[in-house]
């Protein structure tokens, strides 16, 4: 059976949007009311759980996996905003430097111990301290118990994008003892809906046991609940047929037998698929051509998206010139309208760079992006760039391709719109380590007008301008944004969440 492109590019994404998190949603939503009963779920991820230990997942395929065992403090819903869940409401001070949350009180871990104010501080300060779930906590001064089920966070300055990123899997609650003790990674001990049965084998196969005095149990009518990896998407799908699964990541051959099948299919936008330019400000001898615009503008004008998505994405997709995802608050549709691909106005502008004959460049290239390798190939000969590529191990690719001055990138895109400002734009990332705005001062000055202007409609208006900037100044070549597909049984409802790789169960609704 044909591996299409969008199992391709979610192998790709899953190394390449390690930034991405998921996490949960504003309920599982429905169960059968009609007399209660729960329901098998059992789930055919794309990859294994990164870490059982929050503050080390990797959450954006990791959220079937952490969402059974942690209760967050937010979760998330459709359209990225936080929703309440161990946290019953929040409360931002006039000054944006102070959040206060009233926590729930019905809550318990697994190992016996209550939820309460110093526990959720004692995760807090945990996962402000972690290796990746740091990142949503760059600008905390300290977290503080007000009473046993309240509690303030306090920021050294505002900060648009913390709220989001707990609600997308960065505010897992965990046992204070099992944090003390540092067996997470082995043994994870939270407030979830589940436990972590002793049968699951590691690396195939993970069941769990329903908690029924949980507070939510009726929101989680899934039981048994077994989540298995499976990166091979022809076994996916074969498990799909012969009922060992209900959901899967569903690739191209998936989606179009669901019909026929009697499937629900549920897709999201997720990444975005082009060429990343690393050395856009062209500081290295190699990335000099890519620090002109005009050539920047060439390689935007030269590669057909729309064509890309029929062809090689078989249809599956939205040809666009831009990160902001399609449909959401700060994507500018006439961007996209009036970017049309057009080859000769490219060699014209490499001309008028002073690259009338081309340039030479050196990219990486590794199996899942092969896919792209013979378009990328044709367009840079018409064009007359002399490609050559350097192989490397798809595990290798991250950590080796920003020392090129371009990169073939499938990079996860965020729902929150400040969120893709700070990735994509003004932070340094694994795939934009430099994001060279010195080079760029009006594109710094507009970054400074969003981070600053009142939240609203006033702060979208400057990420639109903030979104038209760099997209004027070509700061990526982006072809197209790809999808996410779960394929679930008819009884399943799978809610997409874009920032979220893989749903968590929240995300996992009984029909109606």
């Amino acid at each position: 059976m044909k591996k299409t492109l969008t199992g391709v590019a979610a192998l790709a994404a899953a190394a390449l949007a390690l930034t991405a998190c998921s996490g949960g949603g504003e309920s599982a939503g429905g169960g059968d009311e009609a007399t209660g009963a729960a329901k098998p779920l059992s789930i055919g991820n794309f990859l294994d759980v990164t870490s059982w230990d929050p503050s080390l997942a990797d959450v954006g395929f990791d959220g079937p996996y952490l969402s059974a065992i942690y209760d967050p403090l937010l979760a998330i819903d459709e359209d990225g905003t936080p929703q309440p869940a161990l946290a019953t409401d929040w409360e931002v001070s006039d000054d944006f430097t102070t959040i206060t949350m009233n926590l729930r009180t019905d809550a318990v871990f697994s190992d016996g111990e209550p939820f309460n104010a110093d526990a959720a501080v004692a995760s807090l300060d945990y996962l402000k301290q972690g290796a990746r779930s740091q990142e949503a906590y760059p600008k905390v001064e300290s977290f503080e118990a007000i009473d046993e089920d309240t509690i303030a966070i306090h920021l050294t300055e505002r900060d648009d994008t913390i709220l989001y990123f707990m609600a997308l899997g960065r505010s897992y609650m965990m046992s204070p003892a099992a944090i003390d003790a540092g067996t997470l990674a082995e043994q994870p001990v939270g407030s979830g809906p589940y436990t972590l049965n002793d049968s699951s084998i590691t690396g195939a196969e993970y069941h769990f046991d329903k908690v029924p005095e949980h507070w939510a149990a009726d929101e989680f009518p899934f039981d048994p609940l077994t989540v298995s990896p499976l990166s091979d998407a022809t076994a996916m799908l074969n498990g799909m047929e012969s009922g060992q699964f209900n959901i899967i990541y569903g690739d191209k051959t998936a989606t179009d037998l669901a019909e026929e099948r009697g499937w629900n299919v549920a897709s999201g936008l997720s990444t975005w698929v082009g060429l990343q330019f690393s050395d856009r400000a062209g500081a290295t001898e190699m990335g000099k051509p890519i620090g002109d615009l005009k050539v920047r503008q060439a390689l935007n004008l030269a590669f057909n998206g729309p064509e890309m998505v029929e062809t090689i994405a078989q249809g599956v997709g939205e040809a666009t010139n831009q990160v902001f995802p399609v449909g959401t608050p700060g994507y500018v549709p006439a961007l996209t309208e009036k970017s049309k691909p057009d080859l000769a106005a490219a060699k014209a502008l490499l001309a008028e760079a002073g690259y009338a004959d081309g340039f030479d460049v050196t990219m990486p290239m590794a199996p899942p992006f092969q896919p792209w390798q013979a378009i990328i190939e044709q367009t840079f000969g018409e064009l007359g760039i002399g490609l050559t590529w350097k192989e490397t191990d798809f595990m290798q690719y991250m950590s080796v391709a920003p020392d090129y001055p371009m990169f073939v990138g499938v990079i996860a895109m965020d729902s929150n719109p400040i969120a893709t400002v700070e990735r994509q734009i003004s932070k340094p990332q694994w795939y934009n380590p430099t994001p060279g705005l010195e080079a760029f001062p009006e594109v710094q000055a507009q970054v400074d007008k969003v981070l600053t202007a009142a939240p609203g409609d006033a702060q979208l208006a400057e990420v639109e301008k903030l979104n038209e900037l760099v997209t004027e100044q070509a700061f990526y070549s982006v072809w197209a944004q790809s999808t996410n597909s779960y394929v679930s049984a008819a009884e399943f409802t799978v809610t997409p969440v874009t920032g979220m790789m893989f749903p968590t169960l929240r995300q996992i609704s009984l029909q109606g």
